[in-house]
């Protein structure tokens, strides 16, 4: 099967209707797709970067120009078809020899696996050998389908946790959180969606040749990192590698392809996939790796590369908001290079030609420990848009709302575990369920906050009296509503009114005191007595 020619990406079209298409077919315009339709959320995920890569590697506009061109309309199908056509040798999945799609070239022997280990969440060997698959069962994935192959194989390599000694990372590192822009409305093209986040020749780099193995890593041997080998540095490569990096030796077993129903997409009467082959100390990735589509942390002082953000216990939400969409300085957080320059760009190119510019940010990943994965995460949120003129000060004054907030959960944390236990301060266990109920209660508030606070203020830089009134108050009441609920509803030692009372009570009075909270009254008071 070839990824590049042959029908193998599910998708949902206009009408509704379901097929598998090369991926060429998404510029098509009668009945135009619009989402990709796949049994698993980190298949759709990953099948989004594979068409983003394909397309930043085969169709890189020229400049923001030559990008606006087709920000409306895809370019004509046969177009992009000769474009993607070129690269074909490159995509071959299924060959008893020589250059495969994200497979090793020269893996000849190696240990044999079943398919099912290509799946992030499969159960690893001490895991089964334990009886320790009590959630995700072991041989519930036998065979599966070409198809689910290609999307699990990309899906592994992109995202690939550590798997033991020198079974190496993804360029990301493990479970890497991705963002990706979406248009608002979500009847929009699969075009319209992938194009968004397309780069410019000028910010990444030029077109490649279809056969060049620094940007496929898959054409040329291995570049091994044993004790012979060597890390693979960014200065050492193609930079559109980014988009096909292969840090896992990977071939797929053809011996034997027993007809039969796919066991993950169910489609009957297809060549199953059963086993693979795998070997260690594949491409290492180190040093100062950027993906165009995901954030980072910067360390403030140079001294450590920047590390990017993963998925994380307690999923994704507003206070991540500020470091997915802009920066936070209280961190070293920043966006994306994709959303980073759709914010300078792209964003007035959309409003000048469609006169509309409302995006949502999706952003999604795995919570990996280790080689485990705990849970996948995504999130969609608003892209708000800001002057250039007042976009620092947008940025400090969103950091002082979400600061506060932070501040804010830590107290409530704290009271109910004051109700709840005599000696709050050893008390054990997990309390994030708190926390995610606060975050949930405060969210549309403080979407809605964002929205007036994004119009610059005509006296800055005092934080807007309405948004700071607002935000403190909505911060206060939810904070009680939270400590109600999980006080009065929740389980605790014993139900010691006492406790509880004096408990809420300190709550209230902390709340008063704290001193992100008396900012924000402070900012209300000085803009209403000025008059703003």
């Amino acid at each position: 099967m070839n990824l590049i020619q042959d029908p193998w990406l599910p998708i949902i079209r206009q009408n509704g209707l379901r097929e598998k298409i090369a991926p060429w077919q998404i510029a098509e315009r009668d009945n135009p797709v619009v989402d990709i339709a796949t049994v698993r959320p980190d298949f759709r995920g990953a099948l989004y970067q594979f068409l983003i890569g394909l397309l930043q590697t085969a169709f890189v506009p020229e400049d923001t120009e030559s990008w606006g061109e087709f920000c409306l309309e895809p370019p004509p199908s046969e177009r992009l078809k000769a474009q993607l056509e070129s690269y074909a040798d490159a995509f071959e999945l299924i060959v008893p020899s020589g250059p495969a799609f994200m497979q090793d070239l020269q893996l000849a022997q190696g240990e044999v696996k079943p398919i099912a280990t290509l799946l992030i969440e499969a159960p690893g060997n001490k895991t089964c050998k334990d009886n320790l698959d009590h959630f995700v069962k072991r041989h519930q994935v036998q065979g599966i389908c070409p198809s689910c192959a290609a999307s699990a194989l990309f899906t592994l390599q992109i995202n690939a946790p550590s798997g033991g000694s020198g079974h190496r990372t993804s360029l990301r590192g493990g479970g890497p959180l991705t963002t990706l822009l979406l248009p608002a409305q979500a009847h929009s093209s699969l075009w319209s969606k992938l194009w968004l986040n397309t780069l410019p020749e000028e910010e990444l780099a030029s077109r490649p040749d279809s056969n060049d193995s620094n940007v496929f890593p898959w054409l040329a041997p291995t570049r091994l990192s044993d004790k012979t080998g060597t890390p693979t540095f960014p200065e050492d490569t193609h930079s559109l590698q980014m988009y096909w990096a292969m840090p896992r030796r990977i071939r797929l077993n053809l011996d034997a392809l027993p007809i039969g129903p796919c066991d993950l997409c169910g489609e009957d009467s297809v060549e199953r996939i059963s086993h693979f082959i795998t070997k260690n100390y594949g491409i290492n990735y180190e040093g100062p790796w950027l993906h165009p589509l995901t954030p980072y942390r910067h360390d403030p002082k140079k001294k450590n590369p920047p590390l990017s953000l993963k998925g994380q216990q307690g999923g994704l939400g507003y206070r991540h908001w500020l470091s997915l969409l802009w920066k936070d300085a209280s961190n070293g957080d920043q966006a994306s290079k994709v959303v980073n320059h759709f914010n300078e760009e792209y964003g007035e190119v959309l409003e000048v030609l469609a006169g509309d510019s409302d995006q949502r940010l999706w952003s999604f990943g795995y919570d990996m420990d280790n080689m485990k994965a705990r849970c996948w995460y995504e999130q969609q949120m608003p892209v708000i848009h800001v002057h250039k003129s007042y976009r620092e000060q947008f940025i400090q004054l969103v950091g002082q709302l979400v600061q506060a907030a932070k501040e804010v959960v830590k107290e409530l944390r704290y009271g109910v575990k004051t109700a709840w236990y005599a000696s709050p301060k050893e008390a054990k266990g997990d309390f994030s369920l708190i926390d995610q109920h606060f975050w949930q209660e405060t969210e549309v508030e403080y979407y809605r906050l964002l929205k007036l606070l994004s119009q610059p203020p005509t006296e800055p830089p005092f934080l807007p009296a309405q948004v700071a009134g607002d935000w403190a108050r909505t911060l206060r009441h939810s904070a009680k509503n939270v400590f109600d609920h999980w006080v009065l509803d929740g389980v605790a030692e014993d139900m010691n009114m006492k406790r509880i009372t004096k408990a809420r009570r300190l709550l209230k009075g902390k709340l008063q005191r704290l001193g992100s909270l008396k900012a924000l009254d402070s900012a209300a008071k000085v803009e209403q007595r000025e008059g703003v």
